[in-house]
């Protein structure tokens, strides 16, 4: 297998992102990061951009040891001289200078003719060697670039001493086959070229940048440039962590490997997450959250009985523990058993079917059941407290005009009774039509709410406290609606107390 070099291009163009701008230090975490992911070179700026940006490079380049560190500039003698001195004391340097070649940004960006264009390129080349060994060049927009002029400029340019020649799809213009097209073109009519490192940079604005990236690969490109999360000018690069795994995964179909730590990907996305402030969207590919999650009753019960049926990427080769199983609605018993095993409940099939009947009916109300809803439902369903009474029916009605009233139907041995209250709010006036069909004399000491879990759809779990006599007892209850947790948990603290009725206990706390 053939190797393709990873050029990592968060810290330059991953900068050019609307919003992000990277202080000196940040740089510098970043490309640690990058160093230990194992990319080849790291473009770590443009120092003729801003004195920061020059001090930033400087830094990488004096500490970074391992990847190449490039320092982007224009055709222009004081960017070069610019990216030089931020290159002095690195290890590896390479400066990768640039000039436009299609005709669109010949005429009215940089107002030249193709002649003019040539004699620039030529001659930032030939000045760049004399800073760094390593010298790059791109023919910006490349893809729409007429193909005669762009090979010609790229001959010279080789002769001029660049030995790694990089051909942009800078509006994100092209597609699979025809920018393939493109790179066999160039290699079969550029004399020397085999003599070279050819690469790609591919922007994402028709959503192609990585299958344009990979196509020109299989084409004979040997170097990508990425960028972490596929960040970058308007709609981003080519994302980094999808190639290598596309070429890891499928290498079976590409024949090529790169030199990339595939366990360091989703610390380092998440990396750049944090310091640029751009959230990773749920379903990126890769590192998204949902990458490696499971909903579906089906998807779910495959990757139990054989991860490969749903999953051709493990979880561990990017740097995550394991898959997720999310419980839903159309999660079914198989994944629901799993997912109690991995919190610790071991529950009999008596108790399973309880509680995945609860579940079933909880996933109804909320798009997705977390582990805190499955610890109380196994709280509430297996505990050994005997179920004297058990809420069958709420309603309650209230409003700041018109007087709360509750609607409660309890089953007890079977049978099924009903009562309604008034109350001075609608939790007061349930707890009354409680207590009537209860008919116990009590007295509530203590009554919390608090959100068990997050979201708009969390569950709501209260907790009472309720005394007769000398017993003080406790009950919880939770759901998505605060006045049924409430009855839940009033409930529960009058089984509770009947239970300790039942034992011939006293005490004063339970």
């Amino acid at each position: 297998m053939e190797k393709i070099f990873i050029f990592d291009t968060t810290l330059r163009d991953g900068e050019q992102t609307p919003g992000v701008a990277f202080t000196g230090d940040e740089k510098l975490k970043i490309a640690r990061a990058l160093r230990n992911l194992g990319v080849d070179v790291i473009e770590a700026g443009f120092p003729a951009s801003s004195s920061g940006d020059l001090k930033a490079v400087k830094a990488i380049a004096e500490e970074i040891d391992g990847p190449v560190i490039a320092a982007l500039a224009r055709a222009l003698p004081d960017d070069i001289k610019k990216a030089g001195e931020a290159l002095r004391l690195a290890k590896k340097g390479r400066i990768h200078t640039f000039i436009a070649t299609s005709p669109v940004h010949m005429k009215y960006k940089l107002k030249k003719t193709p002649d003019e264009v040539l004699k620039i390129a030529v001659e930032a080349v030939r000045f760049a060697r004399e800073y760094t060994e390593e010298v790059e060049f791109s023919p910006e927009d490349a893809s729409r670039s007429d193909s005669v002029f762009l090979c010609e400029i790229v001959q010279a340019v080789i002769e001029a001493g660049a030995q790694i020649i990089n051909i942009p799809d800078t509006v994100g213009y092209s597609t699979p086959e025809e920018f393939a097209d493109l790179i066999r073109t160039l290699k079969s009519k550029v004399s020397g070229i085999d003599g070279v490192r050819l690469s790609v940079h591919c922007h994402n604005d028709l959503g192609m940048a990585v299958a344009n990236s990979l196509s020109a690969a299989k084409a004979g490109a040997r170097q990508i440039e990425c960028a972490i999360n596929g960040i970058g000018e308007r709609a981003g690069n080519a994302a980094l962590e999808e190639i290598v795994m596309a070429i890891k995964t499928r290498e079976d179909f590409f024949n090529f490997y790169t030199g990339v730590n595939t366990r360091e990907i989703y610390p380092t996305s998440r990396l750049v997450s944090h310091l640029t402030g751009i959230s990773i969207q749920p379903n990126k590919a890769i590192v998204g959250k949902n990458a490696f999650r499971h909903q579906s009753g089906i998807h779910q019960d495959g990757v139990l009985k054989k991860s490969i049926t749903y999953e051709i990427i493990a979880p561990s080769s990017v740097g995550l523990e394991e898959s997720e199983l999310v419980l839903g609605k159309l999660s079914g018993r198989h994944a629901f058993k799993e997912k109690l095993k991995q919190l610790g409940f071991y529950l009999n099939d008596e108790e399973l079917e309880k509680c995945f009947n609860v579940f079933k009916q909880l996933a109804e109300k909320k798009k997705e059941v977390f582990d805190e809803d499955l610890m109380l439902i196994v709280e509430e369903q297996t505990a050994r407290i005997p179920q004297f009474f058990s809420l069958d029916y709420i309603h309650a009605v209230t409003g700041n005009k018109i007087l709360p009233t509750a609607t409660v139907r309890i089953k007890k041995n079977g049978e099924v009774y009903q009562e309604a209250s008034c109350g001075d709010g609608p939790i007061d006036a349930t707890y009354k039509a409680i207590d009537k069909i209860c008919r116990l004399d009590l007295t509530l000491v203590d009554y919390s709410i608090k959100s068990a879990t997050v979201g708009k759809d969390a569950l709501g779990e209260v907790t009472v406290k309720v005394k007769k006599d000398d017993i003080l007892v406790s009950g919880r209850g939770s759901s998505t609606d605060i006045i049924e947790a409430s009855a839940k948990a009033y409930i529960n603290a009058i089984n509770r107390l009947l239970y300790r009725y039942t034992r011939g206990e006293n005490a004063k706390d339970n």
